[in-house]
């Protein structure tokens, strides 16, 4: 029993004794100054027995903490019996929602850039830390019982952290770097929790516009280097490893073609002035078909070819998308259906805007297109270059 004795003042019960009468033994980590020392405490313990020992215990044991529990199992267990590592308890998915959504805010409301009371000075240099507690609480508790609060959770931090990328709601050059957040690692797990709690039509349901939404083709630094953008993949690897047999993959479409749709009109309508005439429309078009290039190839390698080869005619008719990726994404169908000479005319307009795109002019090469006279200099450019680094 010596070491239950001397548990039970660290960690708190009401001591008899002259010495302790009536005085709440404390508990690990606080230090007031009429704390017993160790003669005290013995001198106090010594006149109860083992059953009284037995009772003071179990009242600590009942009544204590997960920590303080542990410890007293881990106490009681035999010696030649390997103690058991605490297993973590989960993180009360809507307590972590309440705190993600109160973060969120507060950032996008400028909280954590100036002098907002709502958040302590100490607080903003502390930001990142935050974040990292937040994000992995969020995913943590995708695996409770009931995720769904949890799920709401990570989608907010996914978005606060694309949103990081062009806005400064934190002191920081690289906030997603400086975070340490993978956001495509988040994502997957998000996906997989959506797929493995609601089944595929959940997932369908909800991953293309997220997807639409998310996916960056340079990835979520600003950067574009160091340890997190080393570990970043684009999304639609990871939705790729879901999508397991035909069917999916042709539903999936379906809802990505309607999303797709939806976001385009959602976009804004007029073009906006910013420094002469911006068409912020086009822009924002040209980005999303940049981004979902990847995403874009795996359903043409899907569809060509096949009863579902309309969908791909749906894709890049598609007023969501513009810019050169989606001429090229038209030439590439274009190819694959044995339309030469109609590829080749579609990817020598890409060359027009981006002469030097290597896929472009690999495409071109392949198809027998004419180049454009700037893309004709470059890529005698390049090929001089790979010859003088062959005999070097």
């Amino acid at each position: 029993m010596r070491r239950i004795r001397s548990m039970v003042a660290a960690d708190g019960v009401t001591l008899p004794g002259p010495a302790g009468a009536d005085r709440l033994a404390l508990r690990s980590g606080a230090m007031p100054a009429n704390r017993m020392n160790r003669d005290e405490f013995y001198a106090a313990m010594a006149p109860h027995d083992d059953a009284r020992l037995r009772k003071i215990l179990w009242t600590v044991y009942w009544r204590g903490n997960v920590q303080l529990r542990e410890r007293i199992e881990d106490e009681l267990r035999p010696q030649d019996q390997p103690k058991v590592k605490a297993k973590k308890e989960l993180p009360d998915p809507a307590g972590v929602l309440d705190e993600v959504t109160t973060f969120v805010e507060l950032a996008k409301d400028g909280a954590y850039m100036a002098g907002d009371r709502r958040v302590h000075h100490t607080e903003r240099s502390r930001w990142r830390h935050t974040f990292r507690r937040l994000a992995a609480d969020a995913l943590a508790a995708l695996t409770a019982s009931d995720p769904a609060p949890a799920q709401q959770a990570v989608m907010k931090i996914v978005d606060l952290a694309c949103d990081m990328k062009r806005y400064d709601y934190f002191h920081s050059d690289d906030p997603v770097e400086a975070a340490k957040f993978v956001v495509s690692e988040a994502v997957a797990a998000l996906w997989e929790s959506v797929f493995r709690h609601g089944g595929f039509a959940a997932l369908a349901a909800r991953a293309p516009e997220q997807l639409i939404r998310w996916e960056a083709d340079y990835g979520w630094t600003r950067r574009g280097y160091g340890q997190v953008a080393g570990k970043e993949t684009l999304l639609a690897v990871p939705l790729a490893r879901l999508l397991t047999t035909p069917d999916m993959w042709r539903k999936f479409a379906e809802s990505y073609l309607e999303a797709l749709e939806a976001a385009g009109r959602a976009d804004p309508k007029r073009p906006r002035t910013v420094y002469g005439t911006f068409d912020e429309t086009s822009y924002r078009r040209k980005e999303r078909a940049n981004d979902l290039a990847t995403w874009h190839e795996m359903l043409l390698d899907r569809f060509a070819g096949t009863p579902e080869d309309e969908l791909l005619d749906r894709l890049v008719a598609s007023p969501a998308l513009a810019g050169p990726e989606l001429i090229f994404l038209r030439a590439r169908l274009a190819e694959r259906r044995g339309d030469v000479s109609q590829a080749a005319a579609l990817v020598t307009k890409c060359l027009k805007e981006m002469p030097g795109r290597q896929a472009y002019l690999d495409f071109a090469v392949k198809v027998g297109a004419e180049l454009p006279s700037r893309a004709r200099e470059i890529a005698a450019e390049r090929a001089r270059t790979t010859k003088y680094a062959g005999t070097t």
